[in-house]
């Protein structure tokens, strides 16, 4: 419950701000039409890694409060989608996305299978698609844009149920071994991966449903 209630907290405040901005003409402007569209591009990355570094000294206070910014940064560097995309149409595919990993979390969180062979496949695969999506930047080819997209859904399907057994399994084990805090650190971790496994299908998805007219 923890988990997801640090995950849905940060697609509220992601969502707000991404809307916030993305409806400003002038905000849009300012930011994706000059330099600092690369600082705001390249700010979420850092926060992620200082985050991964740090976390370990962090109260669980600091963590969430870290988590949060994160989650306001990746709203600001996503809010660019009000301009290309409709917004019914962003609506349709948040929805769609929400149903599918519901679903997908539902069943990491249950199954009595081991999906550890499964998450190192995946790992194999992300690794795969960002090196497909550095030289498509340079490609510029839409048929291999596609097929990232495509690919991309499917492997973080795979990481949410990954990573939702993952994050049981490991809360039980750190709040035996190293207590309630410790344990907390990692929730606000395991929070933070869903996160990123539902926005990162989010905008592959949008890049099939998105109405660009």
């Amino acid at each position: 419950n923890k988990v997801y209630g640090l995950m849905a907290v940060a697609m509220i405040i992601t969502g707000a701000v991404a809307f916030a901005v993305g409806t400003t003409p002038a905000l849009v402007s300012a930011i994706f039409g000059t330099w600092l569209q690369w600082v705001v591009m390249l700010a979420p990355l850092g926060v992620v890694f200082m985050f991964g570094a740090k976390i370990h000294s962090m109260s669980v206070a600091t963590a969430q409060l870290v988590f949060w910014v994160f989650a306001a940064l990746i709203g600001l560097s996503i809010s660019y989608i009000f301009v290309v995309y409709t917004g019914i149409s962003i609506a349709q595919t948040f929805f769609t996305t929400a149903i599918a990993f519901a679903a997908l979390s539902l069943y990491g969180y249950t199954t009595k299978r081991d999906l550890s062979a499964m998450g190192r496949f995946l790992f194999i695969g992300l690794v795969g698609i960002i090196v497909a999506s550095i030289a498509n930047w340079f490609l510029q080819s839409p048929v291999m844009h596609l097929a990232i997209s495509a690919i991309g859904v499917l492997i973080f399907a795979g990481l949410t149920a990954y990573d939702t057994q993952n994050i049981k399994n490991t809360y039980l084990q750190f709040r035996s071994a190293y207590g309630e805090e410790y344990a907390e650190k990692m929730g606000v971790m395991g929070a933070l991966s869903l996160y990123l496994n539902f926005l990162n299908m989010f905008m592959f998805l949008l890049q099939f449903m998105g109405n660009r007219d």
